[in-house]
């Protein structure tokens, strides 16, 4: 970033090749919509081109990139809010073609087709649970296990107390845990 608010173009580039995936996953898991993390991906590095002379050394890079990326998705949210119809555009879900998807990069590739039904049905069954969590409990989840993210860092990039992010992590693990109930038994007996 130093290069960058120096005048050297190509280490924006360098950036952006770096760092594009991760914020686009993040803001995906984020919004549940590819239209829309496509479009704040965008709004995100234009701001970060716009805000590059005021970046300070003082933060990792990535903390403040992802402040940017949250601030933008919670717009978005706030945003929606207002809005009193679902989009008939909106799909009813949306996966990340980006990559495997976490059952299908844990689950063994020889496992019986019942198993692999299981495993599609959970992850189904996880995607809405991670979408069901409130925006707050949300965000901190995903920075955390998809980002992997230092509690210290999600404070940083959240603007709150180290013990608020822990506190939220906790009663997301909590919602997941409860939502997902039925599937602790599957797992003991699973080989």
């Amino acid at each position: 970033m130093s290069r960058y608010q120096h005048g050297d173009v190509r280490a924006f580039e360098l950036l952006l090749a770096r760092h594009r995936k991760p914020v686009f996953n993040f803001i995906l898991r984020f919004v549940g919509n590819r239209e829309r993390a496509e479009d704040l991906l965008q709004e995100t590095f234009l701001r970060v081109i716009k805000g590059g002379c005021s970046y300070q050394r003082e933060a990792r890079f990535t903390t403040w990139l992802y402040t940017i990326a949250r601030n933008q998705c919670i717009d978005l949210s706030r945003r929606m809010k207002l809005r009193q119809t679902a989009s008939l555009d909106a799909p009813s879900h949306c996966a990340d073609a980006d990559g495997p998807t976490l059952m299908e990069s844990v689950a063994d590739a020889d496992a019986a087709v019942d198993r692999r039904a299981a495993d599609a049905e959970l992850q189904g069954r996880l995607k809405t649970a991670i979408e069901r969590l409130g925006d707050e409990q949300r965000e901190v989840f995903l920075m955390r296990e998809l980002l992997h993210l230092q509690f210290k860092e999600i404070a940083a990039i959240t603007g709150v107390p180290e013990n608020t992010v822990k506190s939220r992590m906790r009663y997301a693990l909590e919602k997941l845990r409860d939502q997902l109930e039925d599937y602790r038994e599957l797992a003991r007996v699973a080989p």
